[in-house]
Order: structure tokens, then sequence, then C-alpha cells
């Protein structure tokens, strides 16, 4: 069989996966504008108890390290701020809505373990640059969803790339663009179009591979430099997982030195657990 994809065909699947509650629909939708009714929101929200349940272990876990224990979305604004709340909610609906594929493989967990593991490398990485933490926490963990498309909706396509990934011993992109003809980051915007996702996620999604190119922006470099060095750190406890390159301009950009490293590897690891704890147990 032709295991060759389109744009298109990844375009014309999206209807078949999934949706998001719409609440964080809103949400991720809210991300680039200033005029967000806060209490709509929290109140929306609420009405899911199982997000709700889920976003307040992780208000409450040590990564936040906040003094007093919150147990309503409107507490977790107050203490937290609205940004970080959103982003914790979107983290929690994301990491339950795809189902375990059928695509012989593939390891869900291990997915999952990266996409947090680079979240949280993001968001220390960020603090360092003085950029926006909740925003770089988000994209880090949606950096790879493309590949979710396209393991959900092309299961057998998918087996494919990861035996040829197997076979020639390369990185699991050039499998992708080898057997698929289309890979990850496409079907990933595919996907941010279709939930309307704001530009700055799109931009971070579209840019993670290629940080150096014009337009790819800031968040870009941050979620690359992140993933590099969360494939370094073996978090996602893969065997065979090659490090990806790492783009000279990303790391001039972040004036990493030595002992930063040593404390960003140091934080990631520990805010890792602390993550994985909640959104994946």
């Amino acid at each position: 069989m032709s295991t060759q994809l389109s744009y298109d065909d990844v375009v014309g699947t999206l209807e078949d996966l999934p949706s998001l509650p719409a609440v964080v629909m809103e949400l991720l939708n809210s991300i680039d504008s200033d005029d967000v009714d806060v209490s709509v929101l929290a109140r929306k929200v609420s009405h899911d108890q199982a997000l709700t349940a889920k976003t307040l272990r992780l208000a409450n876990s040590s990564v936040y390290s906040l003094q007093v224990k919150v147990t309503t979305i409107q507490q977790a604004i107050t203490f937290l701020g609205f940004e970080a709340t959103r982003n914790l909610i979107t983290a929690a609906a994301v990491t339950g809505c795809f189902a375990e594929s059928a695509c012989p493989g593939f390891d869900h967990k291990a997915f999952w373990r990266h996409s947090v593991a680079t979240a949280a490398c993001a968001k220390v990485l960020a603090r360092h640059m003085r950029f926006n933490q909740d925003y770089a926490f988000t994209a880090g963990l949606l950096h790879d969803i493309g590949r979710l498309v396209l393991v959900s909706c092309f299961p057998q396509q998918y087996a494919a790339v990861l035996a040829y990934r197997a076979e020639q011993d390369c990185y699991l992109l050039d499998a992708e663009r080898a057997i698929l003809g289309v890979d990850h980051v496409e079907a990933g915007l595919a996907l941010a179009e279709h939930w309307n996702f704001s530009d700055t996620m799109r931009l971070a999604i579209g840019g993670h591979h290629a940080p150096e190119a014009p337009g790819a922006g800031f968040l870009a470099t941050i979620i690359h430099v992140a993933d590099v060095v969360v494939h370094a750190l073996d978090l996602a406890q893969q065997p065979d997982d090659l490090v990806p390159p790492l783009s000279n301009v990303a790391w001039h950009a972040l004036s990493l030195n030595e002992q930063f490293c040593m404390q960003l590897f140091r934080e990631t690891e520990l805010q890792f657990e602390e993550i994985s704890q909640v959104l994946l147990a």
C-alpha cells in the first residue's frame, strides 16, 4: 500500500479526532487577546469535574510551591494568575484527550513524557530569558502534537515510519518525510488551525525544528533548545532515541553557559517528575 499522504489528507481526517472541551478551546483562543472574562471561564471549567480535579492537583504540586492549598479554579487564578491557570487547564485537557493509538511500535506514554519534560524545560528557559513562562510551558507541551495526529489518523502508515526509522537509524522527522511525505510539524500546524490555536502557539509548533528560519519567533527558539535538552537527558526513557541537532543560532540566542545548563538539567528533571505524576498518572 502507498504510505504517501498530502497535507489535505491530514486536514481531511481532523474531524475524526477527539475534540477538546469547548472551554479549553476558548482558553487556547484567548492566549493572544486581552479582553477575557476570567470569572466566566472559571465557572465554565468548574462544570468539568475531571478537568478541574486534574488542574487543581497540578496547581497544588510543588512546581508552584503555593503557601495555600487551592480548592477551586477561581482560587487557582487568584494565587497563580490567569495565564498560569489557563496553562494548567490546557495541560490537563490535552494529555487526556487522545486515546492510546492502535499504531504498532508507538509508545504513547513515552510521547507524553517527552512533551511534559519539554514543557518543564521550556518554562525554566523562559524564566532565564525573562520570557513568558506560561506560553513556553504550553508550547513545550504541544510542540509535537502533530505526531499524535498522524498516529491517531494513520496508524498503519505511521507504523511504517517507525519501522523505517529503526531500520535506517535516522531521525523520526526524516522517517516521516521519507515514508509519508508529510511530517509532524505540518500535521501539528493543521491541528493548530483546526483547533484555533493562537498565532503565538502556531509559530512555536511550526518553527521548533528550524528556529533560525526567518519569522520563526523567539518562542520557537526556546522550544527547540528545550526539545534537544530533553532528548539528551532521555527523560522519555526511549531506547535508541537520537538527540536532534542543536541550532547554533538558537543556542547563542539563549546565551547559555555551562553553569546555567547544570541548573537547567536539575530543575527540568525535578519539575518533570512532579508534573508527570499529576498529568500522566
